[in-house]
């Protein structure tokens, strides 16, 4: 029996409750920047029956489905207080990740935790992060400066102060690649960069750009050479490919005919190993995967078909998974089904307790949950 042990508290903190050389892969998506607020705050002086939420500025009925953010149980968007709440004083204390003032100090705050994950990986272990970007705001907000959002007109979620310096108004920021270069500059082998093509993509009503459909998933390695099962993950070879094997094989032209058979092409033997094997070519680096909702109180959960090539490639039946953003338990879900442990990080005690329903739900007798609360 698989077990899963999630670690409440600030991951920064509870990762070096892990000993070196423990963990075989990680597989996580951070908090995007900018984005959301996932209600870990708490609030020094002021008037403790403030919210400290601010004024409305979106009443529509299906935000909370969709938009995120601290105040999605009553449906509606609010100004959003980063230091101080501007309705009574208090001074907000969080150690979240995400609600940093600028794309530098969010890319900081990931590779401290990440050189923690070094540090617990074995060295043929891998890292797959999963990331989403951001736009600088096309549009100033109620207080004169710019703020940031997910690209979605009206969905503007107004983390923060003011807009990215050195980034005109609409601009990509860029988030994905910054960290994955701080990452490749840290030390991390960067292997691949994986597009998680989504074909129910998020509605958007703009219409000065295509919309957003797509998310990047990036392969790290902590050496040049390290664990990976390629057989794992094979994808079926398309007819057509069959068919030109085939054709390869018989054909009479010197610069197709297989060179076996006195031709100019390559041997079929060699074609078929890394061509078209019919048990399977090796997986394409665009995956296809459907987003699915979960009626949970998290919002930000990647579906289990899109995590499962990363477990499956990136480690062997017993090993040891990280996720050290845990969220809802997704990464442990498919460690558990697929005969790995679990060890996963989470901030929210609200989040580490729906994991633990939710990965014993789906687990059932294949595996065991524990939730330690780190001081």
């Amino acid at each position: 029996m698989n077990t899963a042990t999630i670690l409440v508290g600030d991951n920064r903190k509870t990762l070096s409750k892990i000993p070196d050389k423990t963990i075989q892969t990680c597989i996580t998506s951070p908090p995007y920047w900018g984005l959301r607020d996932y209600g870990t705050a708490t609030w020094l002086g002021g008037d403790e029956q403030c919210d400290h939420l601010g004024k409305p500025f979106s009443t529509r009925a299906n935000i909370n489905a969709n938009s995120g953010g601290r105040d999605v149980k009553n449906a509606e968007m609010r100004e959003f207080y980063k230091e101080q709440c501007g309705k009574c004083g208090a001074l907000r204390q969080d150690e979240q990740i995400g609600l940093e003032q600028t794309p530098e100090e969010y890319v900081e705050q990931l590779c401290s935790v990440f050189d923690q994950v070094w540090r617990v990986l074995v060295d043929d272990g891998t890292l797959w992060l999963n990331l989403g970007d951001s736009y600088n705001a096309s549009t100033p907000n109620r207080s004169g400066t710019n703020a940031f959002n997910d690209g979605r007109k009206n969905r503007n979620q107004r983390l923060t102060t003011g807009g990215v310096s050195g980034l005109k108004p609409k601009d990509l920021v860029g988030i994905p690649w910054r960290v994955a270069f701080a990452l490749q500059a840290r030390g991390w082998y960067l292997r691949s960069e994986i597009i998680w093509h989504k074909p129910n993509p998020m509605p958007e009503s703009v219409t000065d750009r295509p919309t957003k459909s797509h998310e990047h998933i990036f392969l790290f390695t902590k050496s040049a050479k390290y664990y990976y099962d390629h057989e794992a993950i094979k994808e079926p070879v398309t007819e057509s490919s069959l068919k030109r094997a085939e054709y390869a094989f018989h054909s009479d032209r010197p610069s197709t005919k297989n060179a076996s058979m006195g031709g100019e092409g390559i041997h079929t033997e060699k074609m078929g190993e890394r061509f078209v094997n019919p048990d399977g070519r090796n997986k394409r680096d665009v995956w296809t995967v459907p987003t699915k909702p979960f009626t949970g109180a998290h919002f930000a959960v990647y579906p289990t078909a899109l995590i499962e090539p990363c477990v499956l490639a990136g480690s062997k039946p017993g090993d040891t998974i990280l996720d050290p953003f845990s969220g809802s338990g997704t990464t442990g879900i498919v460690a558990i089904l697929n005969g790995r442990n679990y060890v996963g990080t989470e901030l929210n005690p609200e989040y580490a307790n729906i994991s633990e329903k939710r990965i014993n739900d789906e687990v059932g007798f294949l595996g065991t949950v524990k939730v330690n609360h780190v001081d």
